[in-house]
């Protein structure tokens, strides 16, 4: 005896394409937050700059603040790319954070490093495969300067 297999009422894709919309958007978001978040990191740094008590911790936060910079700058290409228009306007989404001591500043640093790690993460496994490899080179960066912020803690924590 056969029975006869029956197509299911639904089609998978479009389940599958609802669920590429709503990443899209979510990627979307995540990418104008990143930009945002780097800028204020960026500014925020450029005052750590200025506390730093030595030359050599100077330079390595000019790295990181440069590397910063680079970020902003692949996340609004990744952003252009997606939706062909320009972010505009999210320079102001949080409010500048202002360095009270040194000390605690090297370690808001670090754990805004950490915690952009895990949005960058989230990016990572939600972005198209093309633009995966900048997402790597951004969070790969990110882990190094919590390296360093860590390195500058202890340094100056005794």
């Amino acid at each position: 005896m056969y029975y006869t297999l029956q197509a299911p009422n639904y089609v998978p894709y479009q389940g599958y394409l609802g669920h590429f919309v709503r990443s899209e958007d979510m990627v979307l978001n995540l990418i104008l937050q990143s930009i945002s978040g780097e800028r204020n990191d960026e500014l925020f740094y450029q005052e750590l700059i200025r506390l730093a008590p030595t030359e050599k911790e100077k330079e390595v936060i000019t790295g990181i603040r440069d590397d910063e910079r680079k970020h902003n700058q692949m996340f609004r290409n990744i952003y252009t790319q997606l939706t062909g228009t320009s972010p505009t306007g999210i320079e102001a989404m949080e409010p500048i954070e202002h360095v009270s001591d040194y000390l605690s500043g090297i370690e808001n640093a670090l754990f805004g490093e950490l915690k952009a790690f895990e949005k960058y993460r989230t990016l990572y496994l939600n972005i198209r495969p093309e633009y995966r490899n900048m997402i790597f080179e951004i969070m790969t960066d990110e882990i190094k300067h919590a390296s360093y912020y860590n390195w500058l803690y202890a340094k100056n924590n005794r």
